[in-house]
């Protein structure tokens, strides 16, 4: 049918209209239809999360949770309860209970970058005063986490709204926050933990929880869009664990899981300036990652053991020694953390002005 000039001009305004609106969006930043969480739920009530956080100097403007298809608890996210160590057996023994293994320097590799302005979490000395208690106690013996001066957290939506001044009151030097996972998915507290930490005189860094159905890439890209890059922040994490309450139940090879992680980790490399941490447990790094990224520094989760027996010959430098911790200023439990070295250590690497290319 023939439409006369006028109705034919108005529609071609229209197309040329929308075409223009959607050009040079990055598809890479649009929250896809693939779920990246597990459905695994707390036990234990969770603290009401607000809907909406005002934007923080340096971070992209938040995303509306409603693109998000699943908000459900990421294996990295469990709130408590021991980890898979106690099934997990190494060939290699390691140190006898009475012994107690040397505490060497930290892998000082990638400090953090060095503030080129006064800001709390910088001037702040380290807290050594021990407050935290633990609903499942371990007596680690001689090789116990307690005889260790920095000690921080791991936090994620399900500690609710933290104090952080009480966090940092009780004992805690620094806390990484849980920031993305997968390509689409933002923790709805990362924007307020990351303020407040750093308000109250916390190191703070961010981790990703990797998801293995999406390709390193798009996760990579998805968290540099949602984590800025700010002097003084700790290296970026990449979590990488076997999440069998996933909606992805994809295990890869060991070649796989290699290639990926290392194209993830080159990514924000590149963006950051920092070499960025490997936190795992212990039945993934069985069938990934032993004798792997020898130049990378670990976080390891060992709860019911020192790392040595869990990880034989694994340099670290954070240890995750409980996820059952209590403290003042979070409602329920809480992932207790520490640093392999002194307070001289800490001051040293979280100071340093050496960059990647500078480490050795």
């Amino acid at each position: 049918m023939r439409l006369p000039g006028v109705v034919i001009f108005s529609l071609a305004s229209l197309w040329l209209a929308g075409c223009s609106s959607t050009a040079g969006v990055d598809a890479l930043q649009m929250p896809s239809n693939e779920t990246t969480s597990s459905v695994v739920r707390p036990s234990a009530p969770v603290a009401s999360v607000p809907a909406a956080v005002a934007p923080t100097a340096g971070l992209a403007p938040m995303k509306s949770e409603a693109p998000m298809k699943s908000e459900a608890l990421a294996e990295s996210d469990r709130p408590f309860g021991l980890a898979e160590e106690e099934t997990v057996a190494f060939a290699t023994p390691e140190l006898p209970d009475s012994a107690e293994p040397p505490v060497e320097p930290a892998a000082l590799m990638s400090p953090p970058k060095r503030l080129s302005r006064a800001a709390p979490a910088m001037l702040a000395e380290p807290v050594t005063r021990y407050g935290f208690r633990d609903a499942k106690p371990i007596n680690f013996g001689k090789v116990s986490p307690r005889r260790l001066a920095v000690h921080g957290v791991d936090v994620s939506r399900w500690q609710g709204n933290v104090n952080w001044d009480k966090l940092r009151a009780q004992g805690a030097n620094f806390a990484y926050i849980k920031a993305t996972d997968g390509g689409d998915h933002l923790d709805p507290m990362f924007r307020t933990n990351w303020r407040n930490a750093d308000a109250a005189g916390l190191k703070r860094g961010a981790y990703h929880f990797f998801y293995w159905c999406r390709t390193a890439g798009e996760q990579a890209d998805w968290f540099i869009r949602n984590v800025p890059r700010v002097e003084g922040a700790l290296p970026p994490v990449i979590d990488v664990e076997w999440n069998g309450d996933s909606s992805c139940k994809r295990r890869p090879s060991r070649a796989t899981v290699l290639e990926k992680m290392q194209v993830f980790m080159d990514k924000l490399e590149r963006h950051y300036g920092q070499r960025p941490i490997i936190y795992t447990s212990p039945d993934f790094y069985r069938d990934n990652l032993r004798g792997a990224f020898l130049d990378y520094p670990f976080w390891l989760r060992a709860v019911a053991q020192h790392p040595s027996k869990v990880y034989p010959g694994r340099k670290w430098l954070f240890w995750q020694y409980s996820g059952s911790g209590l403290s003042q200023g979070v409602r329920g439990r809480i992932d207790l953390n520490v640093f392999r070295g002194d307070e001289r250590a800490w001051r040293n690497w979280v100071g340093g002005r050496q960059m990647v290319a500078d480490a050795e």
